[in-house]
C-alpha cells in the first residue's frame, strides 16, 4: 500500500510523541483511477481472506454443479488456506432455504445460474449490496445488480441451433423469423418451464414490447417439429438425429457434444447481430446477506471474477468469461465471435412474470 511521505522528526528528545503521531494521521494515498483501485482491490483479496473469520470453512449455495466448481475452488484454499464448504441444489430450493433459515443461515455466498434467479434472491433481500472496484472494473455494468447485490461471473448464449448437413445458414436471420412458415415443422424447443427461456422472452418483451412477442411465440410454437424438450442436450441430438433442423439452446449444450464428437452435426448461429444482437445470460453470485463471513465471502467473489480466475471458470463449462479479453476454450472460441445484447440482464428478473403469461398464452408448455 502506497502511504503518504512522513515528515522529517524533530528533536530526538521528541521522538517517540512525533512517531505516534505519524501514526495515527498517515493515511493511504488517494487512487490515481478507478482502474488502479481495482487492481488493488483485486491484489488483496487473498489478503482478506485469509483474515481472522467466525469458526468453520466459508460456506457456499451453489446451483453450480461441483464439476464446473470444485476445481477453482481447491485452487483458492490452496492459494489463500481457506476452507470451503459447497450446498449443491437447484436455486429455487437455494432461495427457499435461505429464506427460511433468516440470520441463522449458515451460508455466504450463493451462486446460481441465469440473472432471473439472483434477481429473485436479490429481491427478497437475501443478498447484500457490495461496494467492490474490482468487481466494478471486471464485470460489465449489464451483467451486475446495480445495487451490487449479485454480479456474473461467466456469460452464456442462448442461440439459435442448426443441422449442418440440412440447413444453410444464409437462410437464418432473427429469433423472431424462426416464426415465420418456412420453419413450420422443422423448429425444436425447451420446455417453457426452464428459465432460461423465460430470460429470453423477458429480454424479448424489453425489446419488441408484449403484443410483438407474443405474435412471434405464437409462431414458434405453430412450428413445432415435436413437442418441448426436457433439456436442451435433448434437443441438440434431435437436431443432428433428423428430428427438427433449427432449435434455440445454450451454447455449452453444444460444447460438451462437440467436446464428446468433434463431428456432431449442429453448429450455432448468432442472430441478430443487424439489431439487438444474440441473448446473453450469466452464472454469478452474490454475498448473503446474513452472512457471519461477509468480508470473506467478497474476497472470494472478487477473486472468481479476476484475471487469472475468469478463462479456467468459464472453460470448464464452455462459457464465455464476463470480463472482456479473456481466453476462450477452443471450441468455444472456433464459434467465432458475435454481437451480444447489451440489455441490462436484471430484465430477465423484472419481467420474468410476464414472460411465463405471455408463454402460456401461446401455448408453449
Amino acid at each position: 500500500m502506497r502511504l503518504s511521505a512522513v515528515p522529517r522528526l524533530l528533536p530526538i528528545a521528541a521522538g517517540l510523541l512525533a512517531a505516534l503521531t505519524l501514526a495515527a494521521c498517515s493515511a493511504p494515498a488517494e487512487p490515481e483511477s478507478a482502474a488502479a483501485d481495482a487492481a488493488a482491490s483485486a491484489d488483496n483479496a487473498a489478503d482478506s481472506a485469509t483474515a481472522a473469520t467466525p469458526e468453520g470453512p466459508l460456506v457456499i449455495y451453489s446451483e453450480r454443479k461441483p464439476p464446473l466448481l470444485d476445481p477453482v475452488l481447491a485452487a483458492y484454499t490452496a492459494e489463500t488456506g481457506v476452507q470451503i464448504e459447497t450446498r449443491i441444489d437447484g436455486a429455487d430450493a437455494l432461495i427457499e432455504r435461505l429464506a427460511a433459515e433468516g440470520a441463522s443461515t449458515p451460508a455466504d455466498l450463493l451462486i446460481t445460474v441465469d440473472a432471473g434467479n439472483l434477481w429473485q434472491a436479490a429481491e427478497r433481500n437475501l443478498l447484500a449490496p457490495v461496494v467492490s472496484p474490482a468487481l466494478e472494473a471486471n464485470v460489465p455494468a449489464n451483467l451486475r445488480d446495480a445495487q451490487g447485490r449479485w454480479f456474473g461471473l461467466s456469460e452464456r448464449a442462448r442461440t439459435i441451433m442448426y443441422a449442418k448437413d440440412r440447413v444453410d445458414p444464409a437462410t437464418l436471420s432473427t429469433y423472431e423469423a424462426l416464426a415465420e412458415p418456412q420453419w413450420k415443422g422443422k423448429l425444436c424447443l425447451r420446455s417453457s418451464a426452464k428459465v432460461y427461456n423465460q430470460s429470453l422472452v423477458a429480454t424479448m418483451i424489453e425489446r419488441l414490447g408484449a403484443d410483438a412477442t407474443r405474435e412471434v411465440l405464437k409462431g414458434w410454437v405453430a412450428n413445432l417439429a415435436a413437442p418441448p424438450f426436457a433439456d436442451d442436450t435433448l434437443l441438440l441430438q434431435a437436431i443432428a438425429a433428423g428430428q427438427c433442423e433449427v432449435g434455440i439452446t445454450n451454447t455449452y449444450y453444444l460444447g460438451r457434444l462437440v467436446k464428446e464428437d468433434a463431428a456432431f452435426a449442429v453448429a450455432p448461429f448468432w442472430p441478430n447481430q443487424a439489431d439487438a444482437g444474440v441473448h446473453v445470460n450469466i452464472s454469478g453470485a452474490g454475498v448473503v446477506a446474513a452472512s457471519d463471513r461477509p468480508e470473506q465471502a467478497q474476497a472470494l467473489l472478487e477473486w472468481l471474477a479476476s484475471d487469472t480466475v475468469q478463462a479456467k471458470f468459464a472453460g470448464l463449462n464452455f462459457e464465455y468469461p464476463v470480463k472482456p479479453g479473456m481466453a476462450l476454450d477452443p471450441i468455444v472460441s472456433a464459434w467465432g465471435e458475435f454481437k451480444a445484447d447489451p440489455v441490462d440482464i436484471a430484465v430477465a428478473g423484472r419481467r420474468q412474470a410476464e414472460a411465463v403469461m405471455l408463454m402460456n398464452e401461446a401455448g408453449w408448455r
